[in-house]
């Protein structure tokens, strides 16, 4: 179980950086498109908060 969740916990993790590296790369870009800037800031929220449940569950799993 511990396994899984650290192996999740990762690629969570890494989607967030890619989805935080694909906003910033539009910015650098400069194409005005606020409507998928606005829909990448979304989805790093999201993923930002499974990483976090996932961690806040590995911590429980290790307590164990």
């Amino acid at each position: 179980m511990q396994t899984l969740l650290t192996i999740l916990l990762v690629l969570a993790m890494l989607a967030v950086l890619a989805t935080l590296f694909a906003g910033i790369a539009g910015l650098v870009r400069g194409n005005g498109d606020a409507a998928r800037s606005n829909r990448l800031m979304r989805w790093r929220v999201i993923l930002q908060g499974v990483a976090l449940a996932l961690f806040v569950l590995l911590m429980f799993a290790l307590r164990n």
